[in-house]
């Protein structure tokens, strides 16, 4: 359940931070190069959501470890992503710190019931 929640915040998440950078890029003076990296973070964390969540769901349907594994150290991955723009991105705005703290707590209950689940299918 808890999956599903995470790619319906997710999709709010990117629409939102998209907008946040192209609304930094105009009103404020963002550097340029800074601009393309926070595009690009951005993409990389969509692409690792994507697997992440893909991952997750599989090995939680099909109750394997493996999946639930890799989905496990992809949290951690898009995590740092999310540290990256709660923390050091060039512009941080309070909507920034809103959604990227919301979706660090997301990730970390992810995480221990992604613990949790491997631990119980170990046994």
């Amino acid at each position: 359940m808890l999956f599903h929640l995470s790619e319906l915040y997710d999709a709010l998440y990117f629409l939102a931070m998209f907008l946040m950078i192209v609304y930094k890029s105009q009103v404020f003076s963002y550097p340029h190069d800074r601009l393309g990296l926070d595009l690009t973070m951005l993409s990389l964390m969509g692409v690792l959501e994507a697997a992440r969540l893909y991952l997750g769901t599989k090995g939680n349907l099909t109750e394997a470890e493996v999946p639930l594994a890799a989905s496990l150290a992809l949290t951690a991955g898009s995590g740092l992503l999310s540290v990256h723009f709660l923390l050091w991105q060039t512009l941080v705005l309070w909507a920034d710190w809103v959604l990227s703290t919301t979706r660090l707590v997301l990730h970390c209950l992810e995480a221990v019931l992604q613990v949790m689940a491997i631990a119980a299918l170990i046994r």
